[in-house]
């Protein structure tokens, strides 16, 4: 008898998860969907870099009625901040943030990316720029630190609402909306995911 519930089947393991029962994916894990219309891109799990809100994310697009075209993506080099970045305090010793080609191409097949890159208002900026300088794509920017289109700008990212001088522009892609105070680690308040759901549904219009 049916209850009113739809059943969606998930590929959202490329290997076994991490800790009790599993449930925190590994880095280079990525959960594929049918028609690839949104990704949610995560950092590299760890003691400090948690991927919680990534998956809630995906949980509450999905439930919004784009449960065929939801990705999620845990980055292989998540951590740290990007090699060509300045010298920043906090950063993780010996770990750079990066791109595979598989992983810039994975983010590229669809047409809204949601970045989640933590708490370090600095290293947040840096890794959007990164992610950007080689993946032509509009993003949604989740952190928990909270920034603006002003600090985006100032490191060479275009977004919809304020562009660096052409001479200064570093990124193929652009942010279209930022959503800050989103707690790594513990499930988003409602009407942050509904902020987050609002801008995908903005996106995916235009």
């Amino acid at each position: 008898m049916p209850l009113g519930r739809v059943t969606q089947v998930v590929d959202c393991r490329e290997s076994m998860g991490m800790g009790k029962g599993g449930g925190l994916a590994q880095r280079g894990t990525i959960s594929e969907c049918r028609h690839p219309d949104v990704i949610v891109v995560g950092m590299s799990p760890g003691r400090r870099h948690v991927t919680k809100p990534v998956c809630d994310i995906t949980s509450g697009l999905r439930r919004e009625g784009i449960e065929f075209s939801v990705s999620t993506l845990v980055l292989n080099a998540g951590s740290g901040v990007p090699d060509d970045a300045p010298k920043i305090a906090g950063s993780v010793l010996g770990a750079y943030f990066g791109l595979s080609d598989k992983e810039r191409a994975q983010i590229e097949q669809h047409k809204v990316a949601i970045l989640h890159h933590g708490n370090v208002r600095s290293h947040v900026v840096e890794k959007v720029r990164k992610i950007l300088s080689v993946c032509d794509i509009d993003a949604i920017v989740v952190s928990q630190a909270p920034i603006d289109y002003e600090d985006l700008a100032k490191v060479g990212v275009k977004t919809a609402f304020v562009l660096p001088a052409e001479e200064n522009i570093r990124t193929k892609g652009r942010v279209v909306a930022i959503i800050s105070g989103v707690t790594r680690g513990q499930t988003p308040p409602r009407d942050k995911l509904a902020e987050v759901i609002s801008a995908v549904m903005k996106v995916m219009k235009q």
